[in-house]
């Protein structure tokens, strides 16, 4: 595993707003790209720099107020008090943001320990003015930040602050309202609303040797297509490039509704606008150059395409050539960095039974498009070495005879525990709401309804289209259920995670207590999702994270991770289809398959020819690096 310090300093857009004692903006000045830096100067103050490549400004930290509540965006906000000085800052790269704010507050709290030097001082100091860039956080900082902290929550108590505290709140009552709302969603995890949180190192992104490699390669602006088998970690790399790209001109889209939700976006077809792109491309030209739906096109550096093996290959030409003729550059794509993801070995493009599939590789447009093909090769999601072997060779479309016997074997795998029964993958979606449906109501007891708040009621279809739970949920004792959001990643409370519900917390919102596999038992209270909707507006929906689980379908299973499950491949119909039900499973022992026909495991001739020219000319590129080298060496 490799791990990255992060850099003090940040690129973004900055507008400084000196504020009068309303929170009114006297003065404004915007600066489109900026770099601004944390550091000291010559008195140890703690000083933000700005500059805009000439000119610098540079601001002395004496008390704070940060906002941070849109950081996943890009945004956020420090006030400078006494002074009244605002530094509203966009269009950072998330992650980056994320550990600058967080070096900037635990530094700020440390500080307090220090005693600061009077103004007489100051005053008859010789000292040349200097600036000096702030050392990464250790763990004293965090040490001495939250024994500061201890001190100022036994002296004076403040509720309901979000990031503001002693020495950091204060200023007008507008601002002091908006410290409740904007700081409520921060950048700490396990926020106390009567209490300043425990402070804790910034995180650090940790990849592997190979996806640091795509990700290094993503940031040098070449276009890129990597892909894996199930569980190499494909979408937990994808929502880290998202995090490290500006977000203005960055998009982050999917072939569907739930893949998109998965890593903040909007699907593919939505940011297009050209509808499913039948009819002709003089039409879809026409369609893309919409107000609105040009401004996607043209204001777009950076495109993110997750599961790209679902997306038709005559369509992403179209795309290519609407891309072109809206953004008025002959470039590929119209000189639109391309970030590209996803298994070609898994789920195929849905197309008519009468229509042969093609995939986007299969597309003119591919070749000319595409600069690099990455392959992640390590597993995660499965420790089982004979397991990996297993599911690779589904993968492949082999199935031979050891692989038979050991599937056929799981048909006794006693799966169930602690009241929790095996999840049935599905391959057709009617089959999983009839059998949910049937299940629920067979259960004896009072049924609890919990309903959504939607941020705009009007679009609900377009908010089920890419939020993975419903609208309403209904929900008995002993209902089997699984989590369909990371609530705590270090105790088990995972996507994906199975359990079965105990009881109902007595009260008006009676909440379900659910026991988890992984030996958790927890209330379950209502979280949020958050997307982009057509013409990039922001959609929300507020609702348990939880979904009925003795059915699932393969379709909605991309992605999730399941304790116990229980998969029947008779009706099988689509290459790849048996591998994406077969790798949802973390290892064998928790995997029942019924019905086993090895007829039903086949992988598209096509795609495994693509797989392997690609993997050919990897080979090449790794002798040809080595023949370098070893001349170099010489």
């Amino acid at each position: 595993m490799l791990a990255k310090q992060l850099s003090p300093e940040i690129q973004s857009s900055i507008t400084i707003e000196y504020l009068n004692s309303s929170g009114q903006a006297l003065k404004r000045k915007v600066i489109r790209n900026s770099f601004i830096s944390l550091g000291r100067n010559e008195f140890r103050d703690l000083v933000l720099k700005v500059s805009d490549g000439k000119l610098q400004q540079n601001f002395v930290i004496k008390q704070i107020q940060l906002f941070t509540r849109f950081i996943r965006d890009g945004k956020a906000s420090v006030v400078l008090l006494p002074e009244n000085i605002q530094l509203l800052i966009s269009n950072c790269p998330a992650d980056k943001l994320k550990h600058f704010m967080k070096t900037l507050l635990i530094k700020h709290e440390a500080g307090k320990k220090e005693k600061p030097v009077n103004e007489r001082t100051r005053l008859l100091s010789g000292l040349p003015r200097m600036f000096e860039t702030i050392s990464p956080v250790q763990k004293k900082d965090v040490e001495q930040a939250n024994e500061m902290r201890a001190k100022a929550n036994s002296e004076t108590p403040v509720k309901g602050k979000g990031l503001s505290h002693k020495g950091v709140n204060g200023g007008n009552r507008c601002q002091q309202k908006r410290t409740r709302t904007e700081s409520s969603n921060s950048l700490i995890a396990d926020l106390r609303p009567s209490k300043k949180p425990t402070l804790s190192m910034p995180k650090q992104i940790r990849l592997s040797t190979e996806q640091s490699l795509v990700l290094n390669t993503v940031l040098s602006g070449r276009n890129v297509f990597f892909t894996g088998s199930a569980g190499t970690g494909k979408s937990y790399l994808l929502k880290r490039i998202v995090g490290a790209l500006p977000p203005k001109s960055t998009y982050a889209t999917a072939s569907t509704g739930v893949a998109a939700c998965h890593i903040g976006g909007t699907t593919l077809h939505a940011f297009a606008g050209i509808g499913s792109g039948k009819a002709s491309l003089e039409q879809c030209i026409e369609l893309a150059k919409r107000p609105g739906v040009r401004q996607h096109w043209t204001s777009c550096k950076h495109l993110i395409i997750d599961e790209i093996s679902m997306v038709e290959g005559e369509f992403f030409d179209k795309l290519e050539a609407v891309a072109r003729a809206v953004r008025g550059k002959d470039e590929p794509f119209g000189g639109i960095q391309l970030i590209v993801c996803g298994d070609f070995l898994q789920l195929p493009p849905v197309t008519q039974a009468s229509s042969q599939t093609k995939f986007c590789f299969q597309g003119k447009s591919w070749r000319k498009c595409i600069h690099l093909t990455m392959e992640l090769t390590e597993v995660r999601r499965q420790t089982d070495k004979n397991f990996i072997s297993l599911l690779q060779a589904i993968r492949l479309g082999r199935c031979t005879d050891d692989v038979a016997r050991q599937l056929l074997q799981t048909t006794n795998h006693k799966v169930e525990r602690d009241g929790i029964l095996a999840t049935r993958l599905c391959t057709h979606k009617d089959d999983v709401e009839i059998t949910n449906e049937r299940r629920l109501q067979q259960l004896p007891g009072e049924s609890h309804s919990y309903e959504a708040l939607d941020s705009d009621p009007m679009l609900v279809k377009t908010i089920n289209a890419q939020c993975p739970v419903n609208q309403q949920i209904q929900l008995k004792k002993g209902a089997q259920v699984m989590l369909a959001k990371n609530l705590d990643v270090s105790r088990g409370l995972v996507n994906g995670a199975r359990g079965v519900v105990i009881k109902f917390e007595e009260g008006n919102k009676n909440l379900p207590v659910v026991r988890f596999l992984c030996g958790v038992t927890e209330v379950i209270k209502p979280d949020r999702w958050v997307f982009k909707g057509h013409g990039g507006i922001y959609l929300s929906r507020q609702q348990l994270p939880l979904k009925l689980a003795w059915a699932i379908s393969i379709h909605k299973s991309q992605g999730m991770s399941l304790d116990c499950v229980e998969i029947s491949l008779s009706r099988v119909f689509e290459s790849g289809q048996a591998y994406v039900a077969l790798s949802r499973a973390r290892n064998l022992e928790g995997l029942r398959v019924m019905d086993f026909d090895p007829k039903v495991v086949r992988a598209n001739p096509y795609v495994l020819q693509f797989y392997h020219q690609m993997q050919k000319e990897r080979a090449l590129r790794q002798t040809s690096l080595d023949d370098f080298l070893d001349k170099e060496n010489c």
